[in-house]
């Protein structure tokens, strides 16, 4: 070690030129990183001159050997004094029988508990006193028997109770969904009403005249289509309330229509032509067919007549009188095959004349005896007998009429072979 030149300014110590050789402690050093052996020497000579300093004395290794040892007896016999302490704490605080928590647990948890005791007297349901007791008898009050506040509550004959008003306000309502139950039925009336005297009833008239007609034609292998809401040739016109199509085997595969106009409301001849040229044009017809109801049709066309190119009729759907609307069918069925191109030769027109006048007379005989019917007791038998036979004459004439078209069509047939 060499010679160390130590000057003490102060508070500081200062040491310069101290050198000394120690190959474990240089190698301790050398391991610590060079920034920090600065700090590690200077806590190094502060530690030892701490010790040096406390101690006053140099001490051996024997003396701290002795030291520990002393110091060891004296901690293990205070650590068994503290586990015997320890021990008896335990057994006086949780042995089995005389522990104190035990004595505790017995005291409140125990069959005969404090809280057992406790529980059983708030649960008890013999005494009226207990927390059950008094639950059942205030829920008995609120939901037992026809008395009980619940009962009351619900009751909707009691003035008190909230049902009460939602019975009224039921009760208004119901009320006032009958009085317009009883508006809508008195309008629905008052509108079957307005059908039956007005133009409401229409579209009835024309849905009746439609089964009529579809009857008559399926017999005739024609068809009958309803076409008043729908559009026809003409630019958004819907004139033409049915449109018979003839059957093509009579036809020669030519389509061949009858435009029948429905109506239940009175109007003038000439406007009526008018309309049924106009229905002629916008469904493409060779004839227009008239049915009025017996109300509403002209004197002049009542109950069948022939007007220019066109048939006039009446049908009341309600006795279902058919036998003008029948014959008036069959002979614009008759007027419209007499338009196919080669059947305009040979027509006898004095004798189609003569029949469409013998039919129109006939039917309206038919009309007056059955008018006369409804007031005849004691000859009903009679009249039905010339009914019946008058209704022979009509189909007779009407046969008369198809005569005369199959004289025309045989001529136009022969004709055709010919050339």
């Amino acid at each position: 070690m060499t010679q160390a030149r130590i000057t003490i300014t102060g508070d500081s110590i200062g040491i310069e030129g101290l050198t000394f050789a120690d190959a474990a402690l240089a190698a301790f050093v050398r391991e610590t990183p060079e920034p920090e052996r600065g700090q590690l020497l200077e806590r190094a000579l502060r530690i030892g001159l701490l010790t040096l300093s406390n101690a006053g004395v140099s001490m051996s290794a024997d003396v701290v050997k002795a030291e520990f040892e002393r110091l060891y007896e004296r901690m293990e016999g205070t650590q068994e004094r503290a586990a015997e302490t320890l021990a008896v704490t335990l057994r006086e605080h949780f042995g089995d029988r005389d522990g104190r928590l035990p004595k505790t647990l017995e005291q409140f948890l125990g069959d005969d508990g404090k809280l057992r005791r406790l529980t059983h007297e708030l649960f008890d349901e013999t005494k009226r006193d207990s927390a059950i007791g008094r639950l059942n008898d205030l829920l008995g009050r609120y939901f037992d028997g026809d008395g009980s506040r619940l009962a009351q509550l619900l009751d909707p004959t009691r003035a008190g109770s909230p049902l009460h008003q939602f019975r009224g306000e039921v009760t208004d309502e119901f009320r006032r969904l009958s009085e317009r139950i009883t508006a809508l039925e008195e309008a629905k009336k008052a509108r079957a009403e307005e059908r039956a005297r007005g133009t409401a009833k229409g579209a009835d008239f024309e849905e009746a005249l439609e089964a009529r007609l579809g009857a008559m034609a399926r017999g005739m292998g024609d068809l009958v289509e309803l076409t008043g809401t729908e559009g026809g040739d003409g630019m958004r016109s819907k004139k033409g309330d049915l449109v018979i199509t003839i059957d093509p085997t009579r036809t020669r595969g030519t389509t061949l229509r009858i435009v029948v106009e429905a109506k239940d409301r009175s109007m003038p001849i000439n406007r009526m032509t008018q309309e049924l040229a106009e229905g002629r044009m916008n469904r493409s017809a060779a004839v227009a067919l008239a049915v009025f109801t017996p109300h509403t049709a002209p004197t002049s066309v009542a109950p069948l007549a022939m007007i220019g190119p066109d048939v006039y009729a009446t049908y009341d759907p309600e006795t279902d009188d058919a036998v003008a609307l029948e014959a008036a069918y069959r002979a614009a069925r008759i007027l419209a095959l007499l338009t196919l191109r080669d059947a305009q030769v040979q027509l006898d027109t004095e004798a189609v004349t003569r029949s469409l006048e013998d039919l129109t007379r006939q039917v309206d005989c038919v009309r007056g005896l059955k008018t006369k019917l409804t007031h005849i007791g004691s000859t009903a038998r009679e009249v039905a007998d010339a009914l019946d036979l008058l209704r022979a004459g009509v189909l007779r004439s009407v046969k008369d009429l198809e005569a005369q078209l199959a004289v025309v069509e045989d001529d136009a047939s022969a004709t055709s072979l010919t050339a």
